[in-house]
C-alpha cells in the first residue's frame, strides 16, 4: 500500500491476476494476458496510474472474479472505482447505454479503447472459429462507433 493507504499499481496487478487465476479468454489463453495487454495499452496511450489500475480490474466484476462489495470497500481511489463500474457491462444493458456511461465517466474511455484494441487484435481473433470471429468483430466495431473511436 501507499502512504495514503491505497493499493499500489503493483498490488492491483497481483490482485487482478489472483482473482482471474484459472480463467481463460475465448482463445483459451490465460485471462491475465488480456488484463496485462489492456493495462499496457492504457499506459502506452498516456493513461494515468489510476487508469492502468482500472484496466487491470476492468473485467473483475463482470466476470465475477471480484464482487461489487469488494470494490466498494477496496483501498482504491474513487476515480478507479468509477472507471471499473463504468466499463462493467450489466445484464441486459443496451450497448448505447453502456457506451453513454463510459463517455460520462472521466478516464473510462481510454480503458475501454485499450480493451477494444486488444479484443479486436487480428492475431487474437484469428484463432477463433469464423462465426465467432465475425460476431465479435461486428460487436467491437459497433462499440467503437458508439464511443466515436
Amino acid at each position: 500500500m501507499t502512504t495514503d493507504g491505497m493499493l499500489t499499481l503493483i498490488e492491483v496487478e497481483a490482485l487482478a491476476r489472483a482473482a482471474h487465476e484459472g480463467q481463460t479468454d475465448k482463445a483459451g489463453r490465460p485471462y491475465a494476458e488480456h488484463l496485462q495487454a489492456v493495462a499496457e495499452g492504457v499506459r502506452v496511450r498516456g493513461g494515468s496510474a489510476e487508469q492502468q489500475a482500472a484496466a487491470w480490474l476492468h473485467d473483475a466484476i463482470e466476470d465475477e472474479a471480484l464482487s461489487l462489495t469488494w470494490l466498494d470497500s477496496a483501498a482504491l481511489p474513487p476515480a478507479v472505482k468509477a472507471m471499473v463500474l463504468a466499463v462493467t457491462k450489466r445484464p441486459g444493458e443496451p450497448p448505447r447505454a453502456y457506451a453513454a456511461r463510459i463517455l460520462q465517466t472521466p478516464g473510462a474511455l481510454l480503458v475501454k479503447e485499450a480493451d477494444l484494441a486488444h479484443n479486436a487484435d487480428p492475431a487474437r481473433l484469428a484463432v477463433l472459429d469464423e462465426t465467432t470471429r465475425e460476431r465479435l468483430t461486428a460487436k467491437y466495431a459497433h462499440m467503437r462507433e458508439l464511443l466515436s473511436l
